[in-house]
């Protein structure tokens, strides 16, 4: 058994359990912060984004997407995307993907 708690994510970004068919990860976005400077896309990996707290913009594809909290998107692999927090508080996501997309230890 892998039993983390989602408090444990101290980085912007960070991935708290890795199996061989799914992977959680934490992301939290100051305000007027961006997933990055462009958009990124997962070639294989299908994304469950659920926001726990905040509001985020972005995009999804073609389509222009906000987000607040208990919101929650799929994000199909190969589907570019980007999300920015406008918002005066910070944005807190929990993140499925599946399969893996980053490394297990990987902490942005």
């Amino acid at each position: 058994m892998d039993l983390r708690n989602i408090g444990e994510a101290k980085k912007w970004f960070e991935v708290l359990q890795t199996s061989k068919r799914a992977q959680i990860a934490m992301m939290t976005l100051a305000p007027g912060a961006s997933t990055g400077k462009k958009a990124e896309v997962h070639k294989k990996s299908d994304q469950i984004l659920l926001v726990l707290k905040g509001k985020l913009t972005g995009r999804v594809g073609e389509e222009k997407v906000r987000l607040k909290k208990g919101d929650v998107l799929v994000i199909s692999a190969g589907t570019l995307h980007r999300f920015k927090n406008s918002a005066r508080k910070p944005a807190v996501t929990f993140n499925v993907y599946s399969p893996p997309e980053y490394p297990a230890s990987t902490k942005g």
